[in-house]
This record gives C-alpha cells, structure tokens and sequence, in this order.
C-alpha cells in the first residue's frame, strides 16, 4: 500500500498545529499557511483541476462571509449595549437576586453568559462575564476559570446556532441538533464545577461548596431542559438562547422561593460606589429590552425567511440564504439607538470596532474553510487520487469513531478557540467516516459539536483574550490544568455514551 498520498494529506495539517502551539504564530497566519501548502499539494501532486480549485476559494469565502456577518452584528450590539450601561445594569439585577456568590457565580456565569452565548458568541460572552465575577468579590484568576467554564456546553448553539448553521454548513443536519441537545446533558456538571473553583481558598470550602450542589444540579437543568425543547420545535437558532431565557425565569423562582438554595447566605462584595447606585436606576425591563426586542426579531425572521436563498451563478451553481442572524443584530442595534437616542457617531465608532473584530475571525475561517473545500474537491484531479478528505477519513473508519469524535471537536475548539471553525475543521472528514462505515452520521456530528462547545472552555484563543481582560498574564498552563478534568470528565461521558449507543445498534 502507498502511504504517501495519506501522509501528504495530513502534513499540512501537523503543519497548523505546529504552527499554532508557537506563541508568536496567530490563527490568522497558520490557516493561510495551511491554505497555502494544501494548495501546492493540490496543484502539483493532486493535479486538481482549476475549475474545481476555484470552487472551493469562493465556497470558502462564501461560508466565511455569514460568519463575518454575526460576529460584525454581535459586536456592533454589544459595543451599543456596553454604552448604553446595559450590561452592567443586568449584571446588577442577577446579582441582585442573591447576596450569596454562588449564586451569583450560576446567575452570571451559567445563564447571563449563556444568553450572550446565544446571542453573540465568538469569545464575546466569557468577555462580559469575567469582569462581572470579578465584580461580586471573586479573585481575577477564579473569575476567569469559572467564565471559561461557562464558555462551554453553552457554545454548541451559540451566536444564533453558528457551530451547526455555518460549521456543518455543507453536510446534512437535519437532526443534529436533536441529538446535540441530548449529548449536552453531560452539561449538567458545569454549574458544580464552577461552585468548586468559586469556593476554592475558602476557609470552610467543603461546606460552602456541598450547601450550593443542589442549587447548582438544578441549575444545570433548568437551562437544559428548555434548550432541548428548543432544538426539537426551533432548530439549531434557539436552544441556547431559549435556554438561559426560561432557566433564568425558573431559577429566579426557586431564589425567591428559597428552593434549594444555600442555607447560609455568604457575600463577597464589599460595597456599591456612588456611579454604580446612579447607574443602577435604570429599570430591570429597560435593561433587558434589547435583547427581549433581538430574540423577538430571530423568531420572526426564523418564520419568514428562514426558507428563502437567493440563487447564484459564480461559475457553479450556490445559493446565499437570507436569514443570518447578523443582520438581525444590526438591525435591532440601530432600532435601539433610536430608542434610547443614542448619537450616530458613536454607532460609527461601534461599527468601526466590529469591523475590526470581525475581520480577522473571518479572514482566519476563509482560509480554513477553503483549506475543507479542497480536501473535498481534490477528487477532481487528472493524477487519478482519491480525494483528500475520502483518504483521511478512510484512516478514521473503526468502530471507535464515536470516541474520536468528541476528542476531535474537543482538540479543534482548544486550538483555535472557536466551536463553530473546530466543526469546520472535522465535519467533513467525520461525516465521510461514519458514511463509510455505516455509522449515524448526525450522532457522529453531534458528538462532534458537543465535544468541541466542551473544549472552548480551554480554548488558546480564549484564554489569552479573558487573560488581558482581568489583567492576568502568562497564566495559560494554569488555566488550563484549572479546566482540563471537567472537559475531559464530560468528554469521557459522552464518548462512552456515544459508543454504546452504536454497539445498541
């Protein structure tokens, strides 16, 4: 047997993973390297044809360009929303439902981090959450390992279903996220984890920390439950979303309520400043308005152009659907600045900031879906090779593919830092594994997606985003050995299950 063409078709990609475990190389710079050598290999070994080259440049771009939509349309909302006070006033009315911090910790870092997560994605809500931790009294290095660990299960439908909607955007997914939401139960042991960091250095820790399981398990559901049943009626938009909205109602009823909450109420902060009591003034449905008006508006344009796509002719045949969730946040970013008359030059400089954020994700995600058009498209070669993605998704072919295939989502979101470019990275591969073997491929691509939200938590990219944020530097092994058990514990879980479910079979 000739190896030589596998070992051609996985080299560039060691290439990328080398490059990105060097400090100094950006994704930015290892996906167009990586883009750069598949393309001399496809010229020169594969000898694809140039129609079929040009096909996955554009597709690239094309799949690229809905994602530099959202994260445009995220930070355009969130850059309005942070000026207007809005997400420091909300951070105020969830702190303010409990003195105790771990409650505050799950209401601020399970569920406000979660509806951002739905709602923005991309790093943005783990950005907003650690200051807030911080706020309530948690040390800047505790803060961020609990929102990392909230940047997790959540992430599976973040940005209004991104990982799945533009991630497995070439494959069939129609029950995806059925399945996804099921696999995310494993979910459930977050809360507890990050009531065990929370309590960590504490004087009566073991007793803190077991006086918050109950609270923090119930938590767990409350947000899982509603997201399943969003997957089941809404598709991939609504889970996360859904999710926190009607986890955050019920557990506002079981604080009030007492139900299952710490019997000892133990606080943190030290104090309100005389800004924070005049920015606290705003009222609790003025705070949550724009997002109430922005879930709104996803459902509305989910039911009346979810369907529709423009045709276009670029030399093959491809479509552009009209629904993308960006253009519902700028939208409704422009319609709150009416509102709360907020000046034009600030949504300028606000657009001007999400150009900036955005251009460099979608730069990063062009080259890496390019990279994936032509793993597939290589079969269109006059050498008589079987395409790249058909050679190394043969070498997945074992009936430990349900194993592999949480690990790989995992390992993809940890070095890149994105769900949504971990599902682009191994879709495709995964998907023609588990056809080649006659596996359910919407399980495989569940287990993909869930296992690649668990490894955001330990994504490099975040890390060294909520690192600057608190101030905390060159504290990344820490971070990550601080994560590192309950990704691979929930990651364990879910393979395990994975397995069984196709020995049933």
């Amino acid at each position: 047997m000739d190896y030589l063409p596998l070992v051609l078709s996985i080299l560039p990609f060691l290439v990328f993973i080398f490059l990105l475990f060097r400090k100094k190389t950006t994704l930015l710079l290892a996906s167009f390297v990586t883009l750069f050598l598949y393309t001399i290999l496809a010229i020169f070994y594969w000898q694809i044809l140039g129609s079929a080259l040009y096909i996955s440049y554009v597709k690239g771009a094309l799949l690229a360009f809905d994602i530099f939509i959202i994260i445009f349309g995220a930070i355009f909302f969130l850059e309005l929303l942070k000026d207007l006070k809005i997400i420091k006033n909300i951070s105020y009315y969830l702190s303010s439902l409990s003195a105790d911090y771990r409650v505050q910790v799950i209401l601020i870092a399970w569920f406000f981090e979660a509806f951002l997560e739905g709602t923005s994605g991309f790093g943005i809500p783990a950005a907003v959450a650690i200051p807030l931790l911080v706020g309530i009294g948690l040390s800047p290095f505790r803060a961020l390992v609990v929102g990392l660990l909230g940047n997790s299960v959540a992430s599976i439908f973040g940005a209004a279903g991104t990982p799945i909607k533009v991630g497995l955007a070439t494959l069939s997914v129609a029950n995806v996220p059925i399945f996804a939401s099921i696999f995310n139960f494993v979910g459930v042991l977050i809360p507890v984890f990050m009531v065990w960091v929370a309590t960590s250095g504490r004087p009566n820790r073991k007793k803190e920390f077991l006086e918050a399981v109950p609270f923090a398990l119930l938590s767990g559901l409350l947000f899982l439950i509603p997201s399943y049943f969003g997957a089941k009626f809404l598709g991939q938009e609504f889970p996360t979303i859904i999710g926190s909205i009607v986890g955050l109602i019920l557990v506002t009823i079981s604080v009030k309520l007492r139900f299952l909450i710490p019997k000892n109420n133990v606080s943190l902060q030290k104090g309100n400043t005389e800004e924070d009591k005049k920015e606290k003034k705003v009222s609790a449905l003025k705070s949550f308005m724009p997002y109430l008006i922005l879930v709104g508006f996803l459902i509305l344009a989910k039911v009346l152009i979810g369907h529709i796509s423009i045709p276009l002719n670029l030399g093959f045949k491809t479509s552009f659907s009209l629904f993308n969730p960006g253009f519902i946040f700028i939208i409704v970013a422009i319609l709150v600045s009416v509102i709360w008359k907020s000046k034009i030059k600030k949504l300028l400089n606000f657009s001007k900031t999400a150009f900036r954020g955005a251009i460099f994700p979608f730069l990063s995600i062009a080259a890496i879906l390019a990279v994936v058009q032509i793993m597939i498209n290589s079969g269109q070669n006059s050498s008589g090779l079987a395409s790249v993605i058909s050679l190394i998704s043969d070498s997945f072919q074992s009936k430990l593919l349900p194993i592999f295939a949480p690990i790989a989502g995992a390992f993809g979101a940890f070095l890149t830092g994105s769900t949504t470019t971990s599902s682009v990275m191994f879709g495709t591969l995964l998907n023609s594994a588990s056809l080649g073997i006659g596996f359910n491929t919407d399980i495989i691509l569940s287990l993909l997606v869930v296992g690649a939200g668990l490894g955001s938590m330990m994504g490099l990219a975040d890390i060294l985003t909520a690192e600057a944020i608190v101030g905390v530097k060159n504290q990344e092994t820490k971070v990550v050995k601080a994560v590192i058990l309950p990704c691979l514990l929930c990651l364990v879980i879910i393979a395990l299950i994975g397995l069984k479910i196709f020995q049933v079979i």
